[in-house]
Formats: structure tokens, sequence, C-alpha cells
């Protein structure tokens, strides 16, 4: 059986650049959509976060008023109906990549928080980009792309196609003022080719067995192309 590992931020707050916090974690749709995806698609999918903690959904991802009622209703449902999954995910750092044919990343400012800077997430990438695996991420996701570092000091992902969401977007959403760093423009300096379509519109790149999604709306094309990559 297709086995796919969903890794999810362990963080619960953000951290912006005076030093203050804010409620964050996992933004809902980009999980929850993915993983009722490759679930619906015969997949076997497992859960992981640093240190095993269960991770922390944004309130705000779940709030009627931004996602619309029926969006709400739904992700809470499936939220409780996992809840047992979601309660005691895989321990990142005992992880095998080996084991897996796809690795997954959700965004949310969860990522941004954590890991970004997990070296338990960065081997794992490295391990996944070494064996030519699938790799998947969507919006906040790809900060746990800059983990990853090869045992000569390079990182995997130079010169990769990618998207995330978009520095543009992060202003739109009133965060890139108050944020330390911006995601797409950390990718571009590190050496990833970086694409973006609209703002807030679906929009993914595929670049071998590396998938990227821009933004929350770009969560259903992402799990598509994951599920077509893998079969």
């Amino acid at each position: 059986m297709t086995k796919v590992l969903i890794v999810l931020s362990a963080a619960d707050r953000w951290t912006r650049a005076d030093g203050s916090t804010t409620e964050s974690g996992v933004w809902a749709e980009e999980f929850i959509v993915m993983d009722e995806k490759l679930v619906a698609a015969g997949f076997q999918i497992d859960l992981a976060t640093p240190g095993g903690v269960a991770p922390t959904i944004d309130a705000r991802s779940l709030s009627p008023k931004i996602i619309g009622q029926e969006h709400a209703d739904h992700y809470r449902d499936y939220l409780a109906r996992n809840g047992e999954r979601l309660r005691k995910p895989l321990i990142l750092s005992d992880v095998d990549a080996s084991l897996y044919d796809a690795i997954v990343v959700p965004g949310g400012h969860g990522p941004v928080e954590d890991l970004y800077k997990d070296p338990d997430m960065g081997r794992i990438l490295v391990q996944a980009s070494q064996a030519s695996k699938v790799i998947a991420s969507v919006c906040h996701g790809p900060a746990a792309f800059l983990a990853a570092e090869d045992d000569n000091g390079r990182w995997p992902f130079a010169g990769r196609r990618m998207t995330a969401f978009s520095d543009e977007e992060e202003e739109d959403f009133g965060t890139a003022a108050v944020s330390s760093w911006l995601l797409a423009d950390s990718l571009r300096k590190r050496g990833a080719v970086y694409e973006k379509g609209p703002n807030w519109g679906a929009f993914i790149v595929k670049d071998g067995n590396l998938l990227t999604g821009q933004n929350p709306a770009s969560t259903a094309m992402l799990a598509d192309a994951v599920i077509e990559a893998l079969r």
C-alpha cells in the first residue's frame, strides 16, 4: 500500500518581529483537504509532529467569517472524527523516511515557528529528496524546506521550481509588517526558483518529485497532483 507521511507543525503560537506572540498553528483546509483526498485515494496516511505533540489548528482557519459556515462545519466535523489520530501523531525524530512514498507538509504560520529549523524535518526532507520520493507542501508549509541541508552543507532544493505563500499575500493578510522574515523571499534567497499566481487563487508548481501549492485555495489541486504522482 502507498504510504504518505503528513508532517504537521507542533506550534500553537507565532512569534512576530517585535518578540510578541499570537495564536497560530496548522491551517485547517491545508491539512483536512489534503488528508481527506489522500485517504479517499486508498493511501495509508501517518501523521507526525515534532515531539509527537498534538497539533493545534489555527482558530482563524475554522472561522465561518473567513471560510464560510459550510466549510467551517465540515472541517470541525472532520477534526472531531479524526481526533484520535491528531491526539497521537508519530514523533518526528522517530520517523524513517524510507518507509514512505511521499512526504507532505501543510501550512499555517506554525511551520514558520518550528518546522523551518527542525533538524528531524530537515533530515527527512534530505532523505526523501535523495531517494526522489514525492515531496509536497502548501502555503507556509515550504518553510520546512529551509531546515534541509545535506552532508556537504548544500540545500537540496536550490535551483528547484516551487511556490509558497507569496510576499504579496502576506501583505494582503496583514502579517507582512509584523513578520521577522517572509517565506517567499527567504526561499528565493536560499536559491529556489520561486513562482506565483494571482493572490489567493489556486496555483501549484510541479518540478519532478517536488510539488508545491501557493495558498490554502491550492490545497485540493495539490492533493490531486500528489495522487497522480503516486499512481
